[in-house]
């Protein structure tokens, strides 16, 4: 990989990139006051559990298939992937996440060194909303990057944001996160591989007490997320 590209991957996977992806937790909260999760083991398998069922099934994938359809010019096919994470979002929460996010990787996009590119303006006017693994996407091939390392640099931005979402919800220390980041970054290669190879077909987005646990954040008492 040339350096530019490595450093484009680094940059998006960062917590720092202004897209607000630390202010969720993606149903965690909501598992930690249920006492599903509670401690440096149950997180950890939680998050595994969650980078098994979304990311490596149904993100992942999308993320692939929307870098091919960017590069091929294929509007249509960047519609109907759009649509597909539309629909997949079982919450009003989840939605917002994938909206928030991607609009705000669009406006990171347009200041950056390719803002002329028409593929940018084509990701605004995706409607209702352009979402994250496709404005991702389109960063990733705007980068030059190929797809199992874009897969990576997405499985591992989800991961550091995670892992921060358990050290402030359930809490955890500096060196427990540390331990199950660690452990995600080892399951990370063989799940980005899951991704890359699956087509329309076995692209899955049923993750069942996640979404019933994201919709109770919605009312939950106290929290510190936005999901």
């Amino acid at each position: 990989m040339q350096a530019p590209t490595l450093l484009r991957l680094i940059w998006l996977a960062s917590p720092a990139l202004p897209v607000g992806g630390f202010s969720y937790s993606e149903g965690l909260e909501a598992a930690v006051e249920a006492g599903r999760v509670g401690s440096e083991a149950t997180a950890r398998n939680w998050l595994l559990a969650q980078l098994e069922l979304t990311l490596a099934r149904a993100d992942g994938p999308v993320l692939v298939q929307s870098m091919r359809a960017w590069r091929d010019g294929d509007a249509a096919r960047v519609r109907t992937l759009n649509d597909w994470v539309q629909a997949s979002r079982e919450s009003a929460e989840f939605r917002l996440q994938a909206e928030q996010m991607g609009r705000s990787l669009v406006e990171w996009l347009k200041n950056g060194e390719q803002a002329g590119d028409a593929r940018i303006a084509a990701l605004a006017a995706l409607p209702p909303a352009p979402t994250w693994p496709l404005g991702f996407a389109l960063a990733a091939v705007l980068a030059g990057a190929a797809e199992h390392d874009a897969l990576l640099a997405f499985g591992f931005g989800w991961s550091e944001n995670m892992v921060q979402a358990a050290m402030k919800a359930v809490p955890l220390g500096q060196a427990a996160a540390q331990r199950i980041l660690s452990a995600l970054a080892a399951a990370l290669p063989a799940a980005a591989a899951r991704a890359q190879a699956c087509d329309d077909a076995g692209r899955v987005a049923f993750a069942p007490m996640l979404a019933l646990l994201s919709a109770r954040h919605e009312a939950q008492y106290s929290r510190l997320f936005r999901s």
